[in-house]
């Protein structure tokens, strides 16, 4: 059971490499955000076409530089109980499914996030923000999510609560680049063909390059590791074995930089790699329309693992390096190398180790559910209560 609407009669979306039509209105023709509106079967007596209608209003209202065209789904997604994770898989796959550019979800289940209840989930990687319904209270309900709909798709745009109406130059760059990111989330890339179609990939990131850098930092990389517990225990614990082991000293010191440097990015990469496939986060496009928005999002998977993983590798290195320094006198160290040490030997034994105990973060992290995983790999902002300073109010033109 479905239904949809559309906000004012809005221009289809166009390719980026389309040919200009000889239209009278397509010189002044903005590309269109399509919105999803998805609903719980019980709830679409309170979420209506109209308040779905009433949400574009307010979005092209805002003079965000594109057009928005809201549909309006009846789905349940999930057959509940269910995890606030699996919510979320599921919309983004409703979200290829129907070609959105966003997609927000009222639902009628609890939402959590670890075991904490919040009231919505906003995952700007997935494109996709779920609110609970219940949570939002009896009293004013159509008004009070009329307004948490409309901070959703904005934080979702990338230009949410803290990037008010206040004025400034700093606030008008902001405004300006959150319409930037809208222009690129509503610009679609047409099909290359032939040999072309390897240019593909480049053309999709580059011209969605700001799209990307948000999506990436809405996921907050470098807290990745401290979100994946057994992870970073099975990481500590490799690297407290690597202080302790005088075989490992004298590994480090053969080694020689070129292959420590080699070591440390195979590292890294290998962890990462573990870390993408064992927990399926890379992401495969069920039609070949939406391989942009695929590639995106598999782009932005890969760099905030990276990133990630890089910050554990740094973290592990300064650790590894203090303690050394601290309980390996320059004697303990100098009998089991041979030859007298300096500070270099503590740091090649620390670059060392901490690739190793990178490698063992991955096995750790292979212990993690995929539900951990992605809760880590993907964070989400979240509320545990409706708050009206999340709500923004629309700019003066």
């Amino acid at each position: 059971m479905s239904e949809s609407t559309s906000a004012r009669s809005a221009p289809s979306r166009y390719a980026a490499d389309d040919a200009p039509v000889a239209d009278e209105d397509s010189a002044t023709a903005q590309p269109a955000v399509v919105l999803g509106v998805v609903v719980a079967p019980g709830l679409a007596r309170d979420v209506s076409a109209k308040v779905v209608a009433e949400l574009a209003d307010d979005l092209v209202a805002l003079d965000t530089g594109v057009d928005w065209r809201t549909e309006l789904r009846v789905d349940r997604l999930v057959v509940p109980p269910a995890l606030t994770t699996e919510i979320v898989d599921a919309a983004r796959q409703k979200l290829l499914d129907e070609n959105w550019d966003l997609a927000v979800v009222v639902t009628d289940l609890p939402l959590r996030v670890g075991r904490r209840p919040v009231s919505r989930q906003v995952s700007p990687t997935h494109g996709i923000a779920v609110v609970s319904l219940p949570a939002l209270g009896a009293v004013h309900l159509t008004q009070r999510l009329r307004r948490t709909l409309l901070a959703l798709v904005r934080e979702l745009a990338g230009n949410g609560a803290s990037e008010g109406s206040n004025g400034g130059p700093l606030a008008g760059m902001r405004r300006q680049w959150g319409r930037d990111v809208l222009q690129e989330l509503a610009t679609e890339m047409a099909a290359r063909p032939g040999a072309l179609r390897l240019l593909f990939v480049p053309a999709v990131l580059f011209s969605h390059l700001r799209l990307l850098l948000g999506m990436v930092r809405a996921n907050r990389p470098w807290r990745l590791a401290a979100r994946l517990y057994r992870a970073l225990v099975a990481a500590v614990a490799a690297g407290a074995y690597g202080v302790v082991n005088s075989d490992i000293w004298r590994i480090s010191a053969a080694i020689g930089s070129a292959r420590l440097a080699v070591v440390c990015v195979a590292s890294i990469l290998f962890t990462s790699a573990a870390l993408i496939a064992a927990h399926g986060l890379w992401e495969r496009p069920p039609d070949r329309r939406l391989r942009d928005q695929v590639i995106l999002f598999n782009f932005a998977t890969v760099a905030t693992v990276v990133i990630g993983i890089g910050t554990l590798y740094i973290t592990l290195f300064l650790l590894i390096f203090a303690s050394a320094e601290l309980l390996l006198g320059p004697n303990v160290l100098a009998s089991g190398l041979g030859h007298a040490v300096g500070v270099g030997d503590y740091v090649t034994l620390a670059w060392f180790t901490a690739s190793l105990a990178t490698v063992g973060g991955a096995l750790g992290a292979s212990l993690e559910s995929d539900d951990a995983v992605r809760e880590a790999a993907y964070a989400s902002s979240s509320d545990s209560g409706e708050d009206e300073s999340f709500i923004p109010q629309r700019e003066e033109s």
